[in-house]
């Protein structure tokens, strides 16, 4: 009952949920041979792979600041994080991630679609789907730039500042070895973030500028970003 452990269980939620959002199609295109995908299916499955990647983002940001909090201020720890607080935080960034991302689908139906689309991975993205419209997709590109902006370029950034803090907090430790063993207690929560975000990075960058040119590395980045995840974070937890 531990704060840290209440997050893995988010954690763990979370990678069960992407898992249940991408597997079904990839397990009817290889397995099957199903090539078609019904545009409300794919409308559908673009919103929960995209709000279970806000919640993943959502939690490792708690995360990063349930460490700081742990070194800042350890004697404080157990009564600045009770159940209710954990519990709103929970909350908030469930509510975060469909709020963000359920115009995503209203606003794909205003679309117009060539009648054959193929796409480029085996699951439905947003930035996929709007690469395929024949209509004006300006709305839909800033929605999605706003969306993103607001969810993994927010949590990305408040967890390079709570690991400023953090370092900032050890830096300050006199002894040695308290200093390690302030660092170690971070160490998993940072390979967590590395694995999660990097390859989330490389996919944004193909995606808006040279996609077409590297189709293969898109795909390999995709799936490295919803199927990595869910497998290290047990092995390295």
């Amino acid at each position: 009952h531990q704060p840290m452990f209440l997050f893995l269980s988010m954690l763990a939620a979370s990678d069960l949920g992407l898992c249940a959002s991408t597997f079904p199609t990839m397990v009817r295109l290889f397995w099957l041979g199903a090539r078609e995908l019904p545009f409300d299916l794919c409308a559908a499955q673009m919103f929960f792979i995209h709000a279970f990647t806000y919640v993943e983002s959502g939690v490792l940001l708690a995360m990063a600041f349930d460490r700081f909090i742990a070194i800042r201020n350890p004697l404080h720890y157990a009564t600045i994080l009770t159940h209710s607080t954990m519990a709103k935080v929970g909350v908030a960034i469930l509510v975060r991630a469909v709020l963000l991302n359920l115009p995503g689908p209203i606003l794909m139906r205003r679309l117009f679609f060539p009648q054959i689309s193929v796409l480029s991975h085996c699951y439905c993205l947003h930035c996929d789907l709007v690469g395929l419209a024949c209509s004006d997709t300006q709305i839909n590109s800033l929605f999605g730039l706003i969306s993103i902006l607001l969810s993994l370029g927010l949590d990305s950034s408040l967890i390079m500042l709570s690991y400023g803090l953090i370092l900032r907090t050890v830096l300050g430790i006199a002894s040695p070895a308290e200093r390690l063993k302030a660092l170690n207690t971070c160490v998993s929560h940072l390979c967590i973030v590395l694995i999660f975000y990097l390859p989330k990075l490389g996919l944004s960058v193909l995606h808006r500028v040279e996609k077409h040119s590297y189709p293969a590395l898109a795909v390999l980045m995709a799936n490295l970003h919803f199927l990595v995840p869910p497998f290290m974070n047990p092995i390295v937890y």
